[in-house]
């Protein structure tokens, strides 16, 4: 049941015919697992606690640097040199006190990945390398969870809703593992708003699913480009062969 206090703090949502009280409690039930900090998990985790996701897991192990401050809106300068999760839990935790938040300060490698996403009900990838990105894709599809991924490059951006029960491809039909950009955000440089953008679509299509309303867009690489404010959608179908998503396939 929700208190009198958290129908009054929700109440802007409640008033939606798509989610009502019913779909409230659903957030308030669900548990989502944040992997990584930065411009993405920054913009998807405020809009996540601000709906009330009763509990939130924020996974990483990086430190506020001046250079973050541009695109990671719940930081201050005064914190630079302060493990972001931690930074980031007290923010979001002043900002809703209804709900349940849990810092890992610490990077998710693949032996601390089963057990986080085996908790989850839905994990969000805003990671900045392959290997992290990878690593959760693979965890997920093994433990049947669901998955929304978010980039960002320039001032390009994608975004990914993947699900292990459905039957489309997964981000190794996308990327091979090999495939990482030969230059990272360091040194490619990224456009702030085009961050925030993908991470509040991870945050959108996260509260639709977990809430029972509209529909996801499960399967669909979307594509943004900021300078022509162009986007464009493709399916993606399985790769024949694909060694994590293979055997998934089952509607």
């Amino acid at each position: 049941m929700l208190s009198d206090q958290e129908v009054m703090h929700y109440s802007r949502q409640i008033l939606l015919p798509e989610l009502e009280e019913s779909g409230q409690l659903r957030l308030k039930q669900a548990s989502v697992l944040i992997i990584g900090l930065g411009g993405l998990g920054c913009a998807a985790a405020q809009y996540l606690a601000g709906a009330g996701i009763g509990k939130l897991t924020l996974a990483d192990g990086d430190r506020l640097t001046p250079s973050n401050l541009p695109r990671q809106s719940l930081y201050s300068l005064q914190h630079s040199g302060q493990l972001k999760a931690e930074l980031a839990a007290q923010r979001l935790q002043a900002q809703n006190p209804h709900i349940s938040i849990t810092a890992l300060a610490e990077y998710l490698h693949t032996e601390q990945l089963p057990e986080q996403v085996g908790e989850a009900d839905l994990v969000l990838d805003c990671s900045d390398n392959m290997t992290s990105r990878q690593a959760i894709n693979a965890t997920c599809y093994a433990l049947g969870k669901p998955l929304m991924i978010g980039a960002a490059m320039g001032f390009s951006g994608q975004f990914l809703a993947l699900h292990p029960a459905r039957k489309h491809g997964c981000y190794r039909c996308l990327y091979e593992p090999e495939q990482a950009p030969p230059k990272g955000c360091q040194h490619a440089g990224v456009m702030g708003p085009v961050v925030a953008m993908m991470g509040l679509l991870q945050a959108l299509e996260s509260i639709k699913y977990l809430a029972g309303a509209g529909t996801v867009p499960w399967g669909k690489l979307h594509l943004f480009d900021g300078l022509s404010h162009n986007w464009q959608q493709y399916a993606l179908p399985p790769a024949p062969q694909c060694p994590i998503c293979g055997d998934k396939q089952c509607n």
